[in-house]
């Protein structure tokens, strides 16, 4: 019987969610051939193609599909394994901050699994904004905190966790404004402060694109009930738009939105408890 290599894994994972070879090197510290390489490694050791890729998109083969999942868990259990025989002294309490929409999508199996693994360890969880966890944060209110910063310019002491894609988000397909008509576009948003509120503004300003808010929610429920319902268009990171809405890059009428880096932060000379969460979830969402 041959083991299976789990760095390979990790790598192939990254590929995968991110969808290109340049940003998944640096995403995991490598360059983009040893990224190059240990794909092919991984395809010859499996015997089959995973990925599909040319000069403008990576995607996923039949195979590459069965093996995302089986992947995630393959790692899933090692890191939980590592984590528990390596924290076993890591005690206390931990005050974590996360924007709701991360929370409610990515972390509630991952932080399930985490109380489970440290028994010792008082969790604490809080969402919001993430202008106002900054705030917080620097406040000291929170150990650790999970924030969406512009890539390039991360907040001093940031660490990057992955680059999401953010989309046009509508009822139906199609966003465009009503044909003859020089009506403002509709907007559902969160409130000030709000990453993607800021995004969306300035790409339509940016583009000459009238405007107008309809329908503010701090609630991603809200923000999601209020588009169903046809109030408006919202923005939104790609992974989290419910399959019954309708997602959209750009268009004609629409201007293209810049990425956002999804980064943890840490308190400096933080617990060894803080820093087992931080391991945990980077390890996971990596």
């Amino acid at each position: 019987m041959r083991d299976l290599d789990l760095s390979l894994l990790r790598t192939f994972t990254a590929v995968a969610g991110i969808k290109n070879f340049t940003r998944a090197a640096a995403m995991i510290g490598l360059t983009q051939s040893a990224v190059t390489q240990q794909i092919n490694k991984l395809e010859e050791q499996l015997g089959v193609q995973l990925l599909e890729r040319n000069k403008r998109k990576v995607s996923l083969t039949s195979y590459g599909e069965i093996l995302l999942g089986q992947a995630n868990r393959l790692l899933s259990l090692n890191d939980q394994v590592l984590t528990q025989f390596q924290e076993t002294q890591a005690i206390g309490e931990v005050c974590f901050g996360s924007p709701e929409d991360f929370a409610t999508h990515f972390l509630p199996n991952i932080l399930a699994d985490f109380v489970r693994s440290h028994p010792h360890i008082h969790l604490k969880v809080c969402c919001e904004l993430t202008l106002n966890l900054l705030e917080r944060f620097e406040q000291k209110a929170y150990d650790l905190i999970i924030i969406k910063q512009q890539p390039g310019q991360l907040y001093p002491g940031a660490r990057l966790l992955w680059l999401e894609q953010l989309v046009w988000v509508s009822q139906k397909q199609g966003i465009k404004p009503e044909d003859g008509s020089f009506e403002p576009l509709n907007l559902v948003l969160s409130p000030d402060p709000c990453v993607y509120r800021h995004r969306t503004i300035e790409a339509l300003e940016n583009a000459n694109i009238p405007w107008q808010v309809v329908y503010t929610s701090p609630s991603i429920t809200g923000v999601l009930a209020a588009v169903r319902a046809g109030l408006g268009v919202t923005v939104l990171p790609r992974n989290i738009v419910p399959p019954d809405l309708h997602t959209e890059y750009h268009t004609e009428h629409l201007p293209a939105l810049s990425e956002t880096a999804i980064c943890v932060l840490t308190q400096p000379n933080a617990s060894p408890a803080v820093h087992a969460l931080e391991d945990y979830i980077s390890n996971l969402l990596m």
